[in-house]
């Protein structure tokens, strides 16, 4: 029988047990950028590549709505959420969320967590171990909270973070961190509701051009203003997006102490090395496994085709660690984003494509920021990181080091005029990636 025509069999299971590795294995085992698979109860094609990343973000052949999972709608992204929306009305409400990503309101994002962050760290003396995953949540919700215009005294930070980090933990897997999430999410998002309504009617004046104001005075062209559960899933996808960048400070945290050498360049104060060290964590380590949306027409990649109404799929970690695009992938190396800036859609932890037009995140640009300024702080601190399990899980969707990683000591800011040599180094070995 024609390959071709052989009934595919679903990897669905596959993908639960083997997390990051399970698409690229396959890619492997097809010795292309090409694969036709079963996902889902669906065919699928998995893409890879700058031009493969062309490929799937072309609307005329891809559709995200009905594509995202009703399990991942319910925890990450929230029904009727803008990733859910194609052309016209995706563009329209998208503008809700491009004005607050300029560098200007960026910056002013960076200041408020780059404050918090330094207010927390002056309390990190006093305890026996600071768990720098959570306090990075914790400090990402304070910074986003303020400048987002939430009132503080309603929306306390550590609860709030609890919340949202359940929501991006529990996205992708069954069990008990799923209901977490469905929970934090539900919980927030009548939390949010109410607050949209009282800007609304009055009884709470929102900060001017806040996102809270913004999203309380959003109208899309058909359906008119935002209904206020609309408005708060929206609202959640400007905060939780922002607090998910923890699991990048526990990366970066980790990559220091892999490979301590960086700390130099950053304590120094090298803007264009603190920029590359950014991207290749988030190159480097896992976040997204792939991309999908639903296609819109049958399609034809590399000779192997996917019909109507299957899945095409973007392999983002595969592609992440390409051996064709980065050479030596598996290395841990900023330096090579300093050689070569990477091109628009050959670097893609947060998807390809135009963020003003397409369904590449559009708070891209907020995570590099934050992870510059945080990279930096994490890089002048002292501390000793404590025998801890520091394993990387990539069956766990999304992982992070088991532990959190953990530091004990002083975890003092380090003084301008101190010498770098005064950074205590890490006491035990750090376990590989895997």
């Amino acid at each position: 029988m024609d390959a071709h025509r052989r009934p595919l069999i679903d990897r669905t299971p596959a993908l639960l047990a083997e997390g990051y590795a399970w698409l690229p294995n396959r890619m492997r085992d097809s010795n292309g950028s090409v694969l036709r698979t079963r996902l889902l109860g669906r065919p699928a094609l998995a893409v890879r590549g700058p031009e493969a990343v062309r490929f799937f973000y072309d609307e005329s052949h891809v559709r995200r709505h009905g594509a995202v999972p009703a399990p991942v709608l319910d925890t990450l992204f929230g029904q009727g959420a803008v990733h859910t929306l194609d052309g016209d009305a995706h563009r329209t409400r998208k503008e809700l969320f491009l004005p607050l990503l300029e560098a200007d309101p960026v910056a002013r994002l960076t200041d408020h967590v780059t404050t918090a962050w330094d207010e927390a760290v002056r309390s990190w003396s006093e305890r026996d171990r600071v768990v720098l995953f959570d306090e990075a949540a914790v400090v990402l919700t304070r910074g986003v909270r303020d400048w987002a215009g939430l009132p503080p005294r309603s929306f306390d930070a550590e609860p709030l973070a609890l919340d949202l980090v359940a929501m991006v933990d529990g996205f992708a897997t069954p069990g008990p961190r799923h209901l977490r999430a469905r929970r934090a999410r539900a919980r927030q998002e009548t939390r949010m509701a109410r607050l949209v309504e009282e800007v609304g009617s009055g009884d709470l004046v929102a900060p001017a051009d806040s996102v809270l104001e913004r999203v309380a005075r959003h109208r899309d062209p058909a359906e008119g203003p935002l209904d206020s559960r609309t408005a708060a899933v929206e609202l959640l996808n400007v905060l939780r997006p922002t607090v998910a960048v923890s699991w990048f400070v526990a990366f970066a945290a980790h990559a220091l102490h892999r490979w301590p050498a960086h700390r130099e360049r950053l304590r120094g104060g090298d803007a264009e090395f603190a920029t590359a060290f950014a991207h290749e964590v988030r190159r480097f380590y896992p976040f997204a496994p792939f991309l999908g949306g639903r296609t819109v027409t049958g399609l034809t990649w590399h000779g192997e085709s996917v019909p109507a109404g299957g899945i095409l799929l973007l392999d983002v970690y595969g592609q992440n660690h390409d051996e064709e695009l980065w050479g030596d992938p598996y290395a841990f190396r900023p330096e090579r984003l300093l050689d070569r800036p990477p091109g628009r859609d050959e670097l893609i932890p947060q998807g390809g494509g135009d963020p003003a037009a397409g369904h590449r995140c559009p708070g891209e640009r907020v995570t590099v920021g934050l992870l510059e300024a945080l990279a930096v702080r994490l890089a002048r601190l002292e501390y000793t990181v404590p025998e801890q399990d520091l394993r990387i899980p990539l069956r766990r969707i999304p992982t992070r080091p088991r532990s959190g990683f953990a530091v004990t000591g002083d975890a003092l800011p380090d003084r301008a005029s101190a010498h770098p040599s005064t950074t205590r180094q890490a006491t035990t070995r750090t376990g590989p990636v895997g």
